[in-house]
């Protein structure tokens, strides 16, 4: 497939990590949902300093562009669903749970910049020969953001139109996130889901790549994260 064309969104999941960019085991560390509008990746970068050498007379002797400085994404998801779990691993804020332990809200208090969370896109591929491979049912470009910070929900106004929220995050390179928990491509040539076959470098922010292994279904509930072999 040599050059595939994104369509629309399909999926996304985030992830719990720790200080490090760790991925968290446990039963309520996950999230797959469908139900939003728009991720976007948008890249924060400070313009390098042009060094300029003018000699007395005026004439230029040299010139050097500056190298600009990439400092990650800041990402902004619009999205729909308002549930309790996604804004609890996104933004460290706190769940409000009923009589009988189910989580029916959330508070809003203050920002959690010690949390952080993965987060996984999947969006279909248009192509003739998605379906030509031995394995699977069709392709998927698979995003992956290891590790996001500074979780923060934005404006909400709520009228006679569809109400979205929106939460807003930053990038960061490096962290623990290795080959991720999750069985995200294949490992062989008979199609075996497995986990990344290489991690992100120390520098990485993203990882964007084709994969026959199709996304998770989305659950409205907190998602487990299991400990798998390395």
């Amino acid at each position: 497939m040599p050059c595939p064309l994104i369509a629309n969104a399909d999926v996304i999941r985030v992830t719990r990590v720790d200080a490090c960019g760790r991925p968290v085991v446990g039963e309520d560390n996950g999230f797959v949902f469908d139900c939003f509008a728009t991720l976007a990746m948008n890249p924060n970068v400070e313009e390098g300093e042009d060094v300029v050498y003018t000699a007395a007379n005026g004439r230029s002797c040299g010139f050097k562009r500056g190298c600009p400085q990439f400092n990650g994404y800041d990402i902004e998801l619009n999205f729909f669903s308002v549930s309790p779990e996604f804004i609890e691993i996104t933004t460290g804020n706190p769940v409000v749970y009923d009589y009988a332990g189910h989580p029916i809200g959330y508070d809003d208090c203050s920002v959690k910049c010690n949390s952080g969370f993965a987060i996984e896109l999947w969006a279909e591929v248009l192509g003739e020969d998605v379906c030509d491979a031995d394995v699977g049912d069709g392709a998927w470009i698979y995003f992956l953001m290891p590790w996001v910070s500074n979780g923060l929900l934005g404006d909400m106004e709520i009228g006679s139109e569809a109400v979205s929220l929106v939460l807003n995050g930053a990038t960061r390179a490096g962290g623990g996130w290795g080959r991720g928990p999750y069985n995200v491509v294949p490992t062989n040539a008979a199609g075996t889901p497995g986990r990344l076959l290489t991690p992100l470098g120390p520098t990485c922010h993203r990882r964007t790549m084709v994969t026959p292994i199709a996304p998770p279904d989305p659950v409205c509930a907190y998602t487990p994260v299991l400990q798998l072999a390395s």
